[in-house]
């Protein structure tokens, strides 16, 4: 049974960075991690991928100023957040699935989020 946990989210300025870290318990060797953000009043939204192997890919909206990581050996992943946004206000989920395609956003498994909310 694969069960995450996220951490790391906060109240910060816009221009700050923050880094949001996910942690697995369970076995996550064929599983891809993904990173998701609910804002208020919309959609979640799938931010950033990384398979097993380390491939990531990244939504527009966030490309060039998160990236998202994972370390297998302490079977955790991140989301480094730089020049953070107020619309980049929401929360965010940690996601892992079976497979190694990018593409999808249907994932088995969910942490219960961290709220980062950007405000000055």
């Amino acid at each position: 049974q694969v069960q995450l946990e996220e951490s790391g989210g906060g109240l910060v300025q816009p221009g700050s960075s923050l880094r949001l870290t996910c942690k697995a318990t369970g076995s996550l060797s064929y599983h891809k991690m993904a990173w998701f953000r609910q804002a208020p009043g919309k959609e979640r939204e799938l931010l950033a991928v990384v398979t097993s192997g380390g491939t990531t890919d990244h939504a527009g909206s966030v490309e060039g100023r998160f990236t998202i990581s994972r370390d297998a050996r302490k079977n955790m992943a991140y989301l480094q957040m730089e020049n953070l946004r107020p619309e980049d206000t929401g929360i965010y989920y940690c996601a892992a699935t079976p497979g190694s395609r990018l593409a999808g956003t249907r994932y088995d498994y969910w942490g219960q989020g961290t709220q980062v909310t950007v405000s000055s």
